[in-house]
This record gives C-alpha cells, structure tokens and sequence, in this order.
C-alpha cells in the first residue's frame, strides 16, 4: 500500500491534491492513502472563521469548503488529526471521528481506524500541561482562552490510547512526542532551526503525552507535524527490541518538504476507511467517564477490557456492518458570489454522525451539556475514574500558553 505523508494541510487542499496527482501521473504509480498530521483547517463557511486560532491576517477561507460542499471531491482517500490551528467547532462535533467532506476523515480528538488492514491510531491536539489534567470545559462561543485551550491534548484521550493493546501500525500526532530529537540528527536540525536548540539540550521540545504513547504502543511508523520541518528519526525499544520509524513534515509551500511517499506492507484491497473493533470498545467503556470540568481528574490507565466488551461490539458490527456513518452536512457551505457574513455566533450543532454512532454503542450523547452540570451516562461510572479535586475552586485564570512552540506560526511568521 502506498500512503502520502503531510504536515500541516493549513487549508491548502487544492495544492496537496494536485501534487499527489502530478506524482502519480509522472511516477506511474497509484496512491492510496493521504494521511496528515494536523492543522487540517476544515472551514466550512466564514462564521467557522469564528473558531480557527490563527492571527487575523491569515484568517481565510482556503479551499476546504469546495469539498465540504461538494464542488470538489478528494481523489485519494484522506485521514487526519487536528492541530493547534483548526475550526474546532466543527471538529468537536465529530468528537469521536467522523466524515468532514466526503472521502475526508477526521481521527476524532483520540482514535483508531482500520484502511484495509493497515490499522491507524491518531492523537489531535498539542500538549499544554496546565490543560492536561482537566477536562473538556470549552463551550461555544470561545473567549481568548478557551480558543486556545480547546485543542490542547486531555489525559482522558491518552489513557484511551493507552488500552490499545492489539498493533498498531501508524500513529500520527500534531506535535512530536518528548525526546525524539535524541534519536536523530538534532544537530542538523538546529543549524535550520536554531531557536529548537535551548528546548532540545533542557529536553522540553515536545509532547509528554506522545511519548508515554510512543513507548506504549510502539508502532513501526510515526508520523507527526508542527514545528514546519523534516525530521527523521528511528526509536528502537529495548535491546534487540521493535523500531519506530519517526517522520515530521513542514507544511504546504513551495520548495518546502511537505510530503513524502511511504510504502507499507497490507494485504491486497479492497481499501477502504472501517470503524475498528478494539478502539469501539474502548470508546464504549470510557464514555461514562467523559470529563467536561476544569477540575482535574484522576484517571486510571491499566488495561480495563474484557471479552465480553469485546464480543458486545463484534455483534453489533456484524449486524450494522464496520463501515462509518455517511457524511452529512450540518451548516450552509461558503458561497464566494455572496458577500461574507457580519459575525453571528451559531451553536453546538449535533452531528449525525456522531448521534449514529453513540447510537449504535448505545451510549448519551455529552457533547453540547453545560459543562458545570453536566451529568454523566446513566450506566455505571467506571471505577478508574475519580474526580480528586472535591472542594477546589475549579477555575484557571486565562491561559497564556507558556510552553514556547504551542502556536509555532507566532515564532515563524516568515513561514506563512
């Protein structure tokens, strides 16, 4: 199988799509895959302007919303995580994953997906530490804060990730887990990028999380995004143990290394985006669980799934069949030939692929409730799950982003 690596898609869908299809005219080959590593941008339509983190100047449309509406079709199949750059209201309505456009798929804030039988694990978002350890208290219609603090990384995704235990054969992340640096030539790195060097000797350049989940699942490929640079690296676990292949990418601009072609062993096709049976149990034992506070809470990550989980979603999905839910649009797409919209903030909008698949797992939806009275499942709250901060004030003053390459755009303008 041939998958198309990219960094930041930054909206640029025309461009990426055109240079996949150039290669495949002039190399003679067929590419079945494009995967990309965050700020995917999906736009839809000016007031999701509204929710993309991004200095005004850059505040655009791009090219999303052609293939949200269905002008354009994405000719290769595409799977994505989000960034630290994205519309995030329409992302949060496919919390668990979903269709954006048709042939576009987004991971969810933590998931996994089979394509053939090459199965994908994905993780959205960047690390922020004074995020980490709360839960999903961002509501529309986002202040200066929560703008932000909405794609920070949550510990309940990871401790999700963290039950895999069948193999995973890619894994993407925004940002690049802790310390992969020392597994590369960081010296090479520095001499482009000579701001990365203070972070690489004090090791403080990357995702804590993405590392507790490099050494976890260990996966033969890793691909991740962000700071606008190819990098290299390959992580062997243990004496004589399996080893990571490590690639980031820049984003999509002329002369920069923005995509690369991997070939990855799979048995032969049909190839096609499957829900996968594991991560659904997982989702379906976790979701009681779903943290909506700013109170920390303590989560437990020991391997909690037994057979009968398992057996519970292998019925439901021979009698549903393992493919997702269709795409469906859930706002207007953006008309160029109508003049652009004064701001008018619109809400929570449910998105029916996420009520059929909650549906189908029969669990609540939690999605849009107030997240100070937010009640849980009706099934019984997990026992790893305790909220430790009983009697605390349970608020944070306005986030200032202090880990240096949260918004890296605001280091590099000259990269934009």
């Amino acid at each position: 199988m041939k998958i198309a690596v990219e960094g930041c898609m930054h909206g640029d869908l025309d461009n990426v799509y055109a240079t996949l299809l150039h290669l495949e005219k002039v190399e003679n080959t067929k590419i079945d895959l494009l995967l990309c590593c965050g700020d995917f941008q999906a736009v839809r339509n000016e007031r999701d302007l509204e929710s993309l983190n991004v200095k005004p100047k850059y505040r655009s449309m791009n090219s999303f919303w052609k293939y949200y509406s269905g002008q354009e079709v994405a000719p290769i199949p595409t799977v994505f995580i989000g960034g630290n750059h994205e519309a995030s209201n329409y992302l949060w309505e496919l919390y668990y994953g979903g269709w954006v456009a048709p042939n576009i798929y987004f991971l969810g804030y933590a998931g996994v997906i089979k394509f053939g039988s090459i199965r994908i694990g994905g993780l959205s978002g960047i690390y922020n530490a004074r995020h980490y350890h709360l839960g999903h208290f961002e509501r529309l219609p986002y202040n200066e804060s929560d703008i932000r603090s909405i794609y920070h990384v949550r510990e309940f995704a990871v401790c999700k990730l963290k039950q895999v235990g069948e193999p995973i054969d890619v894994f993407l992340s925004h940002d690049w887990p802790l310390g992969i640096t020392d597994y590369g030539d960081w010296k090479k790195l520095v001499r482009h990028k000579s701001f990365f060097e203070k972070e690489i000797q004090e090791k403080t350049l990357g995702s804590e999380a993405a590392a507790e989940l490099l050494d976890k699942l260990k996966p033969p490929y890793w691909f991740s995004a962000h700071l606008h640079c190819k990098f290299a690296a390959a992580v062997q676990h243990g004496e004589g143990g399996s080893v990571t292949k490590f690639l980031a990418l820049d984003k999509c601009l002329p002369g920069r290394q923005f995509l690369q072609i991997v070939e990855i062993e799979s048995h032969p096709g049909p190839y096609e985006i499957q829900y996968d049976e594991e991560w659904l149990a997982i989702t379906r034992k976790f979701n009681s669980a779903f943290p909506s506070t700013r109170k920390p809470a303590q989560l437990g990550c020991g391997h909690l799934l037994d057979l009968q989980d398992r057996q519970w979603i292998r019925n439901k999905l021979s009698i549903r069949g393992i493919k997702p839910f269709d795409f469906v649009q859930t706002v207007p797409a953006y008309n160029p030939s109508v003049p652009m919209l004064n701001s008018s903030f619109y809400g929570h909008h449910r998105n029916p692929q996420t009520e059929s698949l909650l549906e189908l797992l029969e669990l609540p939806y939690l999605l849009d409730n107030a997240p100070e009275s937010r009640e849980l499942a009706q099934s019984p709250m997990p026992s790893f799950f305790r909220d430790k901060s009983e009697g605390s004030q349970g608020t944070l003053e306005d986030d200032c982003d202090e880990i240096p390459i949260d918004d890296i755009d605001d280091i590099e303008d000259d990269d934009l």
